[in-house]
This record gives structure tokens, C-alpha cells and sequence, in this order.
């Protein structure tokens, strides 16, 4: 594990490194919550880059990036652990036959192995001694699981009744993503440090283009910045893009050898940057406005 940043700007300046560009909120706010041990809860729009900063993190402190994808009907078990039961069968048929009056308790404690425990996330990154563990879109879950979760990070252990209790020797750094399709309980987000990600301004949105993405010139990509900003701003579209969609689009462009972004090639490429037909439409009506300098 590397060296944790000893201030905010040092976390700019390292994330900046993996090319994450983060504002000085929230440069801030992950600082904090690398300092005091504290999960952070990142909620905005899809495609702002919460997934990302979390990615950003594991490769800042060289550590292993453990992802729990949430949605609808998640339960503990998924999260936490299995048994690996084909094994542990042939475990028991293997002892059966190669021995003569089996202990039962004996062989009933030997079924419960770590050998045969599988550990899903949440129970590997308590069990690793470094990793940045990944809770994304934790509101699809429903609130059986909330909860679940807020009493794993409040003791960062969990019991399992045929092994035992497992505790993280050091707490793993806890990033959830929200795109808050539904609010989530005060208890959990009194347990976190919070921050809302917006999508960037037009100079930033710019820059993040120019430093993931080199290979695109400097004029495409003010040009593909503007105008995903301008669509952004109409206000009357399902889905606006994030940055992500800016740079698929940016990317798309230059496979296509374009270094301008005229209104025929916009036009053809939109599926790269808008993922609703109603958008595609109601944009394609104004493009050449959103395209003008």
C-alpha cells in the first residue's frame, strides 16, 4: 500500500496523477475521510464520476479495488459470503468412505473450513489487509439491506454463525455511490462523510477530456465539451449525459479521424453521447444551434 496523502491538496494532486480531476470539495472531503477512517457517500447524476473517484482511490494508494454492484432484492449472503457446497459434498463423501466410526461433530466443524468459505466483497475486504471497497448504487437496494450495511461499517466485522467472527484488522476505505433514485436513512449517512458531485463546468469538463483522453485535440474536445454542456443546460432531456457519455463522444470522433466537429458527423454519432430516442430527436432538432461557436 502506498503512502495515505497527509493533506487535501496532496489527494488533488495524486488523484490528479491517475487522471481523475477532482474540484477542491471534493479533494477535501476524500482527504477527511482517508484521515478519519470514514466511509464516503458520493450521490449525483449518473456519469459524474463517483464509480471513478473510488477507482482513482485504489490506484492512488495501490491497493485492491473491491466492488459490490447493489440492485433491487441484494441480500446479506450476496454481499457477505457463501459456502462452497459441491466441495464441501465431496469433502463429506470423501471422509465417509476412506473412514471407519466418523465423528459426526468433528466432521460436521470440518465442513465449515475456510477452505470451503467463498467470500463475496464485503467479507473480502474485511479479510484484506488494504483494499478500497466500492458499495455502488446502494440505493436500488432496499432498506433490509441498508441496514445490514450500516452495522457492518459501524464495527467493521460480521459474524458467521458456523465460522465465527471475522474482523478487519484495518478498516478498508468505503466508498458508496447514490444516484438517488430513492433517499437513503439518516442512520447511514450519519455514519458517512458526504458529498454531492455535480457535473463540471465547461473549462474543467474540457480538461478532463484533454488529460484521460491526449489523443484528442485540443479543438474537439472544446468542441464536444460545449456542446454536451449546452444540452445538459436545455433542461428538457430524460437522461442528460455525463461526462462519461463526453467521452465516449470525444473518443467515437477520433476513431473516426474527425478533428472538427461539423453537423453531419454530431448528427451520425449521437448514439455515442445520448442513450433515449425522445433525446436523440429533440436534440437532432436543434443541433445546429448547440454546435454554433
Amino acid at each position: 500500500m502506498a503512502q495515505p496523502p497527509e493533506s487535501a491538496q496532496e489527494v488533488s494532486t495524486r488523484l490528479r496523477s491517475t487522471g481523475y480531476l477532482p474540484d477542491e470539495g471534493l479533494s477535501t472531503i476524500t482527504y477527511l475521510a482517508l484521515a478519519m477512517q470514514r466511509p464516503l457517500l458520493l450521490e449525483g447524476e449518473p456519469g459524474t464520476g463517483k464509480t471513478a473517484l473510488a477507482e482513482a482511490l485504489a490506484l492512488l494508494l495501490d491497493v485492491p479495488l473491491i466492488r459490490l454492484q447493489c440492485y433491487e432484492g441484494i441480500d446479506a449472503s450476496q454481499a457477505l459470503y457463501d459456502w462452497d457446497f459441491p466441495r464441501q459434498i465431496l469433502h463429506l463423501r470423501a471422509v465417509e468412505a476412506t473412514s471407519e466410526g466418523v465423528d459426526t461433530e468433528a466432521l460436521e466443524a470440518s465442513l465449515f473450513a475456510d477452505r470451503f468459505l467463498l467470500d463475496r466483497p464485503i467479507l473480502r475486504a474485511l479479510r484484506e489487509q488494504n483494499a478500497v471497497l466500492l458499495i455502488d448504487e446502494i440505493d436500488r437496494a432496499d432498506d433490509e439491506f441498508e441496514a445490514f450495511l450500516l452495522e457492518v461499517l459501524s464495527t467493521n466485522q460480521v459474524t458467521i454463525p458456523e465460522y465465527g467472527v471475522v474482523r478487519a484488522d484495518k478498516p478498508p476505505v468505503v466508498v458508496l455511490t447514490s444516484n438517488r433514485t430513492r433517499e437513503l436513512h439518516d442512520a447511514l449517512k450519519r455514519r458517512c462523510l458526504y458529498h454531492w458531485i455535480d457535473h463540471p463546468g465547461l473549462a474543467r469538463e474540457v480538461e478532463i477530456v484533454r488529460s484521460r483522453l491526449p489523443e484528442v485535440s485540443a479543438k474537439l474536445a472544446q468542441q464536444v465539451a460545449r456542446a454536451v454542456q449546452r444540452m445538459r443546460a436545455s433542461g428538457d432531456l430524460l437522461k442528460p449525459p455525463g461526462v462519461s457519455e463526453t467521452l465516449d463522444w470525444a473518443r467515437a470522433l477520433h476513431q473516426l479521424g474527425r478533428d472538427d466537429l461539423d453537423l453531419e458527423t454530431a448528427s451520425a454519432t449521437l448514439g455515442a453521447v445520448l442513450k433515449y430516442r425522445e433525446d436523440s430527436d429533440r436534440v437532432r432538432k436543434t443541433l445546429d444551434l448547440i454546435l454554433a461557436g
